[in-house]
């Protein structure tokens, strides 16, 4: 390995060893995944169990501020185990993290409702995720620097591409157990009590890992330099003093980290929240298509790890980011015309138009005791059943489809259910859908096709990146500099990318407003990417020592 200079390698690992390496590392990264993304996975169950508001734009929201603040606390994870994986070993702090993400995950499925405790319910809730941020701001980086610390060179982005597959693995475990679930539960009781048992599983799955890793050995590079006196004293300040290490931190924060991390909760996690909420497409036909598109996507980081064994690290990057810029938007209007054609092709016929003074919707105003508008209540209705509207100013408050003005009933004022039903109902006579959408075959196959569009983009931005961030910062450190960056643009960049998307939505009442912050994101990062990423990283580490 060019990039461990002055490191004096012990013997090659074996054959067997590498297979128990990438074996147990993405075993356990795809256990800890589970573990953070099931919260994800059932919000529109968590959100009226912890968040109960009567509104539905609000509990959503709430859900996703809470996931968002998970990723918040991920950038102090990666200090603390990045600290500790670079003075006391890889395998040991990796340990410690998936034991603390199983642990948090059993939690919350024995917090009993809001409805039973009251505000403690969200209030341990969060204390759960934070500890979850912490946890999985340890376990990335443990995990692809020990695997690709075992890897040869020519192999190290085949080999890293399974902890990056497994990342999507557990997101495909999360909905594959809620699909178990939902078999073997009836809807009712599942939407009760049965939502707990996919959390109260992690501990099962946290013995399987703890079993795993503890058969593993520590990396053959932090053998050597602990046996040469060569580890860091402090890790994090040498992140920010080594030579150089300044601008690959940036390169790997807005570069790599913040094009990867925007696509792949964009292709997954709005795919999936857009799919259930405005198309309105029945729950088990929503989790059945993410699983099957998500489990043929793993096969595409695999497939992307190895092409960049042959062509660099930096060229897959540079691809999936600009197709990205150019597919985002199409891929999903694609799939607002599959998922609910009848919606779309009634939005298009009569346009929904809103009049009245000072419109706008405040999503936050129930949160904090501010009173909505009479006319942001409309609106707030028309966004959460996904249908577009325009708004122009008048004297008077006015709601029309087409051409057509619709009555506005008094009573919608005071009582949401009402309001969502009146409109509704008006709004269905103009050809609007809001029935949930049973899919046919075709219907279902086309947006398989088009979620395998969005997760071969996610893979080309994120199959090789464990191998890179791996191969661009210095041994003695590379657990705390790989760590801080990725995390923080994966913390935030990534992890609040459902909540401020949503926000967007809300605000504005067109179910697409949200991908613009992907794509400005996303567009930035190209500009970064193709300035920073160095052609050979190894090489261009080694020059720079």
């Amino acid at each position: 390995m060019a990039s461990e200079a002055g490191v004096a390698m012990q013997r090659e690992p074996t054959d067997k060893e590498i297979k128990l390496v990438i074996g147990a590392s993405s075993a356990g990264t795809v256990f800890e995944w589970y573990d953070f993304f099931i919260y994800g996975t059932l919000f529109y169950i968590i959100g009226p169990t912890f968040f109960p508001s009567g509104n539905e734009t609000l509990e959503i929201l709430l859900v996703w501020a809470t996931f968002a603040i998970g990723f918040g606390f991920r950038p102090v994870g990666a200090v603390l185990f990045g600290f500790l994986g670079d003075r006391l070993g890889r395998k040991y702090t990796f340990l410690v993290t998936v034991t603390l993400m199983g642990i948090a995950t059993a939690g919350v499925g024995l917090i009993p409702s809001a409805e039973t405790i009251g505000l403690a319910a969200p209030a341990i809730v969060i204390f759960l995720r934070v500890l979850q941020g912490l946890a999985l701001g340890g376990e990335y980086g443990g995990a692809a620097i020990y695997v690709a610390e075992h890897a040869p060179t020519e192999k190290r982005g085949y080999y890293t591409s399974y902890i990056q597959a497994s990342v999507a693995g557990g997101f495909v475990l999360s909905i594959g157990v809620v699909l178990a679930c939902r078999f073997l539960i009836p809807t009712e009781e599942f939407n009760d009590w049965g939502w707990r048992i996919p959390f109260l599983l992690s501990i099962i799955l946290l013995g399987i890992s703890l079993w795993m890793r503890l058969k593993l050995n520590e990396s053959p590079v932090f053998q050597a330099m602990k046996a040469e006196g060569k580890t860091s004293k402090n890790p994090f300040t040498e992140s920010f003093s080594y030579p150089g290490n300044k601008k690959r931190i940036f390169v790997a924060l807005f570069g790599i980290t913040g094009i990867l991390t925007t696509i792949w909760y964009t292709a997954f996690f709005s795919g999936m929240s857009f799919l259930r909420g405005p198309m309105n497409v029945n729950d088990l036909t929503v989790d059945l298509i993410l699983f099957f598109a998500g489990l043929i996507s793993m096969s595409f980081y695999l497939m992307v790890g190895k092409w960049s064994d042959r062509v660099g690290r930096k060229k897959p990057i540079i691809v999936g980011a600009i197709l990205s810029l150019l597919l985002l938007f199409p891929t999903f209007w694609g799939l607002g015309q599959l998922a609910n054609p009848g919606l779309t092709a009634a939005s298009e016929a009569n346009p929904v138009r809103v009049e009245g003074t000072a419109c706008s919707t405040d999503p936050f105003a129930e949160l904090f005791n501010r009173e909505q508008s009479d006319c942001g209540k409309i609106l707030e209705t028309l966004t959460a059943s996904g249908v577009a509207y325009s708004l122009t100013d008048g004297p008077e408050l006015k709601l029309f489809a087409g051409s057509e003005e619709i009555a506005v009933d008094a009573t919608w004022f005071s009582d949401g259910a009402a309001r969502r039903d009146g409109i509704h109902s008006a709004l269905s006579e103009s050809g609007f859908d809001f029935e949930e959408q049973q899919l046919g075959a075709m219907r279902i196959l086309g947006i398989v096709a088009i979620l395998l569009v969005l997760g071969a983009l996610s893979a080309l931005t994120y199959g090789s990146v464990a191998a890179l961030l791996a191969e661009m910062f210095p041994p003695k450190i590379r657990y705390s500099s790989m760590s801080i960056p990725y995390h923080i643009g994966a913390g935030y960049l990534g992890g609040f990318l459902p909540l401020i998307a949503g926000y967007i939505v809300a605000r504005s009442g067109d179910v697409y407003s949200g991908l613009w912050y992907t794509w400005v994101v996303v567009a930035f990062g190209v500009i970064v990417a193709w300035w920073g990423i160095p052609r050979d990283p190894e090489a261009a580490l080694d020059e720079a020592d």
